[in-house]
C-alpha cells in the first residue's frame, strides 16, 4: 500500500470583528521542507533550557500565589532550580545585631521560603545577596525594595553570616540535599547600581565567600563573578587560578537589547543583533574552555530578550520566538539557561501598576499564561531522543514508545533599528502569512495514532494582543481576567486520528511571522 498522506489544513485567517481587516492577509510563497527519519538520532536532547529560572527576590516567594505560580511553571517546564535576588536583605530579617555589635541570625523566613521550594522538588540556585544593613559598610541601594549593594563592614562577621548560614542549611536539609545545590557570590558587580565597590573588592569578597561556603564541606558549588553581558570573565578566569580548589562553575548574564540596565523601566530599549546572546555565549564558552577551567559548568543565571522590568516585548508573541531561536543556538555551549524571570509578581521597580506592563515574567500578575510560557512548555513536551533535522528553527524528537514530536517556528524580531521597544511592541502587530511548511517523517512505527497540534502566534495563545483590544485597561475586571486566560490555555488547533502504515507520515500548513507551531503525533 502506498504511504498515507495526512494533510494538516490549519486555518490562519482569524477575523476581526466587522470592518477590520482579516489577519491572515499574505501568501505563502515559499516552501519549507522539514525531514526526520526516527533512525537518524542526533542524540539525548539537551536540558539546559530547564535548569534554572528566576525570580525578583526571596521576599515575594513568601507571597501565596507566587507560590502558585511556581507550581504550575514546575508542572508544565519542570524547571529544576530557582535563583533570585534578597536572599540576605533586610525584609528577610536574616542578620541584626545586638547593642554590643553581636550577631544575632534569624532563618525563619529563609526556612519557610526553601522548606516550601524542596516541597514543590525546585531546588535553590543560592545568590548570597544583598549586604544585611547591619553589616553594611554604607546605605547604598537599589530598585524599590532597596536591596543594600555595599561592601561589608566587616569581612570576618560576612564570613561568619555565610558559614552560619550554610551550616543551618545542613543541618536542616542534610548535607547530600546541599551537595546539589549552587552558590553564586553576589549579583552583577560589575554595575555600579548593584555594587558600590571596585572590582579588587568583589574578588575579596568572593574568595571570602567562597572559603565560608568550602570551610563547611569542600563538596559544596561555588562560583561567579555573576555579571552582566560576560563582563570581566577573563579577570575572572585569571583570578581565580589563584584559588582554584573555590571555583566549580562560572557565571554571567545575556540580554538582547542594546542598553543593560534600567533599575525602574523609565529608558527606551532597542534590540541588537538577532542572535546577539548566541554570539557572547559563543564567545564565553571559548574562554572558559580554553582557560584553566575548561571542566567548570556555565551558568547563564538571567537571560532574556531584554533587561527592561517594562518593556511590551516581553509580553508578545514574538518573544516566544526569541526564546526558542536563543535557547537553539546556544544548545551544548553552557549548562543551564537561566529566564529571567518564571512570574510577573516582580517589584524591582515597584509594585506593577497594569496587567500587562511588559514584565519579565512568563505568568502575568492575575495568572495569565504568556506566550512565552508555552513556548517553554512545548520545549518541555518533546521526547528526550532528539532526530537529526538540520532546519536551525525546529526540533524534531521521539520518546521510548515511537511517539514523534516537532516544534517549528518562525523568527524574525520585527523591530526596526529606527523605533524602540516600548513604542513598537505597544500596539497591534497582526501577521502576515510568509511560508508553507511541509513536515515529512520517515521510520514511523506503523499503526493508529492520535494528531495534535498547537500553536503560538497572532491571536492564538496571545492575551497581549488581546488586552491592547480591550483598551489595554490599567485594571483589568474579573470578566476580563477570565476572557483572557481562555484565549491563552494552549488547548489544540487541531486534533485528529491518523493512521501511519508504510512507516511514514507527511503533513503541511501555513507558517505565519513568529509562529510557534507543536505537533504530537501520540499512539493511540
Amino acid at each position: 500500500m502506498s504511504k498515507v498522506k495526512v494533510i494538516i489544513l490549519v486555518c490562519l485567517a482569524i477575523c476581526f470583528t466587522a470592518g477590520r481587516l482579516q489577519a491572515s492577509a499574505g501568501r505563502a510563497d515559499s516552501v519549507r521542507v522539514i525531514h526526520a527519519d526516527l533512525n537518524n538520532v542526533k542524540g539525548s536532547r539537551n536540558k539546559a533550557y530547564q535548569q534554572c529560572v528566576g525570580a525578583g527576590r526571596a521576599a515575594e516567594g513568601l507571597r501565596a500565589q507566587w507560590q502558585q505560580q511556581l507550581v504550575t511553571a514546575k508542572n508544565a517546564i519542570g524547571f529544576k532550580y530557582i535563583r533570585f535576588h534578597g536572599l540576605l536583605s533586610d525584609d528577610m530579617h536574616v542578620y541584626t545585631e545586638d547593642s554590643a555589635g553581636n550577631p544575632i541570625y534569624n532563618w525563619q523566613y529563609v526556612d519557610q521560603l526553601y522548606d516550601f521550594l524542596l516541597k514543590t522538588k525546585v531546588r535553590p540556585f543560592v545568590e548570597l545577596g544583598f549586604m544585611p544593613p547591619a553589616l553594611a559598610e554604607n546605605d547604598q541601594t537599589v530598585f524599590w525594595w532597596k536591596g543594600n549593594i555595599s561592601t561589608p563592614k566587616s569581612y570576618d562577621k560576612w564570613a561568619a553570616l555565610v558559614t552560619a548560614l550554610v551550616k543551618h542549611f545542613e543541618a536542616r536539609y542534610g548535607r547530600a540535599e546541599v551537595e546539589q545545590w549552587y552558590f553564586e557570590v553576589w549579583n552583577e558587580p560589575n554595575l555600579k547600581q548593584f555594587f558600590s565597590g571596585t572590582i579588587d573588592d568583589y574578588f575579596k569578597l568572593y574568595e571570602v565567600t567562597s572559603k565560608a561556603i568550602k570551610g563547611v564541606s569542600t563538596s559544596y558549588r561555588v562560583g561567579g563573578p555573576a555579571t552582566s553581558g560576560s563582563t570581566w570573565i577573563k579577570d575572572a578566569l585569571e583570578r581565580f587560578e589563584k584559588y582554584p580548589a573555590l571555583v566549580d562553575f562560572i557565571s554571567t548574564h545575556a540580554y538582547g537589547t542594546k542598553s543593560v540596565f534600567d533599575e525602574y523601566g523609565k529608558r527606551t530599549t532597542q534590540m541588537r543583533e538577532p542572535d546577539g546572546i548566541p554570539i557572547a555565549i559563543r564567545k564565553l564558552n571559548w574562554d572558559v574552555r580554553n582557560s584553566a577551567f575548561k571542566k567548570a559548568e556555565i551558568h547563564i543565571t538571567e537571560w532574556n530578550s531584554s533587561p527592561n522590568p517594562k518593556d511590551p516585548l516581553h509580553d508578545t508573541y514574538q518573544n516566544a520566538t526569541f526564546l526558542l531561536n536563543t535557547l537553539k543556538k546556544t544548545e551544548g555551549l553552557v549548562n543551564s539557561m537561566s529566564y529571567w524571570t518564571f512570574t510577573d509578581i516582580f517589584e524591582e521597580a515597584g509594585p506593577p501598576v497594569t496587567s500587562f506592563h511588559g514584565g519579565f515574567g512568563l505568568i502575568n500578575l492575575q495568572g495569565i499564561l504568556k506566550p512565552s510560557f508555552f513556548a517553554y512548555k512545548y520545549l518541555n513536551e518533546l521526547g528526550d531522543t532528539e532526530l537529526a533535522v538540520p532546519d536551525s528553527s525546529a526540533w524534531v524528537c521521539k520518546d521510548k514508545t515511537g511517539n514523534v514530536q516537532a516544534l517549528v517556528w518562525d523568527y524574525k524580531l520585527l523591530s526596526p533599528d529606527s523605533s524602540y521597544n516600548q513604542r513598537f511592541y505597544s500596539k497591534l502587530l497582526p501577521a502576515k502569512i510568509i511560508e508553507k511548511v511541509k513536515l515529512q517523517f520517515k521510520s514511523v512505527p506503523n499503526g493508529n495514532y492520535q494528531l495534535q497540534v498547537y500553536r503560538i502566534g497572532y491571536h492564538q495563545n496571545d492575551p497581549y494582543s488581546a488586552y491592547l483590544e480591550m483598551g489595554a485597561p490599567g485594571n483589568v475586571s474579573l470578566t476580563q481576567e477570565n476572557q483572557l486566560k481562555k484565549l491563552a490555555n494552549g488547548s489544540p488547533v487541531l486534533q485528529q486520528d491518523v493512521v501511519v502504515k508504510n512507516g511514514a507520515w507527511q503533513g503541511e500548513f501555513e507558517m505565519r511571522q513568529n509562529d510557534v507551531y507543536f505537533l504530537k503525533l501520540t499512539h493511540k
